[in-house]
């Protein structure tokens, strides 16, 4: 059968675990979010499994994350936060992937200021502390970001890389370049993935399929499907749609079947991250 893996999945409690996001503006997602909250959304759409993704610049809220993945088994892994440009990140990053739980690290390099903080020399003993550890790195970033991070993946050809809801395009305008060309550069290395999420919060209001048809088929044709991992990026996704309306889209978009459905819904994800499940048994 189908084994369905959500690549991406948030989880917070407002004002605690350093959670300082989202702001009481953002009223259908400003209260907590929790693992049995994810369970009236995922696994009713058959999702059982998920991975946990950082949404706070806080080694609190990454604890936290670690905690509720320990006894809890729909959370297959997480990715947590420390600060890669610290004189002893090499350290910090050691003693987080102590946990077994903990399968990928994300700055928060959309907030930056700095488009080119990827490229800063200080943080070469995280990198290579991750490679060490087996982590994957999240690239939370926009299409400015994505010239930095195409110099940045190739510096770092051992570091398995996934560009977080494909470089948030611009959906709503229907702007397709330069965006496209560069992800089409950063596809061609075999060390880069990326998650089909976070699309229809891009889309301002513009749910159908046709809006979003260009960017999940350019993905396709770039990426593949054995570098395509689905994800929700649950709750955020309630700012635009329903949970099992985008797993719907999500499956008409990409139009694959057999093997192929597996990997890019499943099958990616728990190899990227080095989980459990994923693809066809």
């Amino acid at each position: 059968m189908l084994v369905l893996i959500d690549a991406h999945v948030h989880f917070w409690r407002i004002g605690r675990n350093g959670c300082a996001w989202p702001p009481p503006a953002l009223t259908a997602i400003h209260r907590d979010f929790l693992p049995d909250d994810w369970g009236l959304a995922g696994p009713p759409c058959g999702v059982n499994v998920a991975i946990a993704v950082q949404s706070q610049a806080s080694e609190r809220d990454t604890g936290w994350l670690l905690e509720l993945a320990r006894d809890d088994p729909r959370i297959a892994g997480v990715v947590g936060w420390t600060d890669l440009a610290a004189p002893d990140a090499a350290d910090r990053i050691a003693a987080l992937s102590r946990n077994p739980k903990l399968r990928g690290l994300r700055p928060m390099l959309q907030d930056l200021p700095d488009d080119d903080w990827i490229l800063q020399p200080a943080l070469a003993p995280a990198i290579d502390a991750m490679v060490a550890h087996a982590l994957g790195f999240d690239a939370l970033v926009r299409p400015r970001h994505l010239p930095p991070l195409l110099r940045f993946a190739r510096r770092h050809p051992a570091l398995r890389i996934v560009i977080d809801h494909a470089a948030k395009p611009g959906i709503a305008h229907a702007v397709l370049d330069p965006w496209r060309a560069q992800t089409a550069a950063l596809a061609e290395l075999p060390n880069v993935a990326c998650k089909v999420s976070g699309l229809v919060t891009e889309a301002g209001g513009r749910l159908d399929a046709e809006a979003l048809r260009p960017y999940v088929g350019h993905l396709l044709d770039t990426f593949g499907p054995q570098r395509l991992l689905w994800g929700s990026d649950w709750p955020v996704l309630n700012l635009a749609s329903g949970y099992a309306a985008w797993l719907r889209l999500a499956d008409a978009l990409t139009g694959l079947a057999g093997a192929e459905k597996a990997a890019v819904f499943g099958g990616n994800a728990a190899r990227f991250y080095g989980v459990a499940g994923g693809g066809v048994r």
